[in-house]
């Protein structure tokens, strides 16, 4: 269940709403993580600024999924097409996912083995 810590916002409540009226969660959800570059542009920030923006996106969404007891979580990060980025970028994208596995990887593991996965 969403953790009533924090105010919940009208979509929580209405998740919220809806799980307590019986309805279901599914035990497998993907995203396409796309727009980052976008996202940079339109703010007039370079692109790495969006990619970094992305990172604390997944973080959040592997939390939320985690509270909401969604089983599998994947997450399409890095298509056949970004190979044809400039090999800055996409030099920048490879240090920048292996800093992020990283840095979240011991909490990651401590939840798991705290609580089992899906405490993530």
């Amino acid at each position: 269940m969403i953790s009533a810590v924090k105010r919940l916002s009208t979509k929580e409540e209405e998740l919220q709403r809806l799980l307590e009226q019986g309805y279901t969660l599914p035990r497998h959800i993907a995203i396409i993580m796309d727009g980052n570059g976008r996202w940079a542009k339109r703010r007039a920030f370079a692109r790495v600024a969006g990619h970094k923006e992305g990172v604390k996106t997944v973080k959040q969404i592997v939390e939320a999924a985690g509270q909401l007891g969604i089983e599998y979580l994947t997450l399409y990060t890095f298509s056949k097409e970004n190979w044809r980025r400039p090999m800055m970028e996409v030099s920048l994208l490879m240090k920048l996912l292996v800093s992020s596995l990283k840095s979240e990887l011991d909490e990651l593991m401590e939840k798991m083995c705290a609580c089992g996965p899906s405490a993530i």
